[in-house]
């Protein structure tokens, strides 16, 4: 590491959870592909009156998934879509086909993903970064109706 200062970060900030607020957001996917969480989950932080602490999300699911990712190049999205298409093929053999030839593949995409995550809400707002947008993943080829748990705890206005 060179000499003089790289790395930096504020002085923590103590907030006591006084309040923890729950809502169930239901999603109508369109097949497989990305669908961006991002304005409902800023509308709840607004309603729920957050200003410091965390969003919890949790999919109610185990063939769709949730990821952080890029809002800008939608070109990123469709070659995640790949990427995740050639990890879990179908048509590969799996024993699990109940509902489909994407069945397997679809629960094997979400275990490579995440069913749940967590954003820091600072100053009543979402700590993203300028390029990122929270994402639902759908897995399956045709469209869903997906639950996602809401959860914020924290401090409120």
């Amino acid at each position: 590491m060179p000499h003089g200062k790289s790395i930096s970060r504020s002085a923590p900030s103590t907030v006591p959870v006084t309040t923890i607020v729950s809502s169930l957001l239901t999603v109508q996917t369109r097949g497989a592909g990305f669908t961006d969480l991002s304005a409902e989950i800023e509308k709840f932080v607004r309603e729920a009156g957050a200003q410091e602490g965390a969003v919890t999300l949790f999919i109610r699911h185990t063939s769709a998934s949730l990821t952080i990712q890029e809002n800008a190049d939608p070109s990123v999205l469709d070659d995640l879509m790949t990427a995740l298409g050639r990890l879990a093929p179908e048509g590969t053999g799996w024993s699990h086909d109940t509902e489909g030839p994407d069945d397997m593949p679809a629960h094997i995409k979400t275990m490579l993903t995440a069913t749940s995550l967590q954003v820091p809400v600072l100053e009543g707002e979402l700590a993203l970064g300028t390029w990122q947008a929270i994402y639902l993943v759908e897995h399956r080829r045709a469209p869903h109706r997906r639950e996602v748990v809401l959860q914020f705890a924290g401090s409120t206005s």
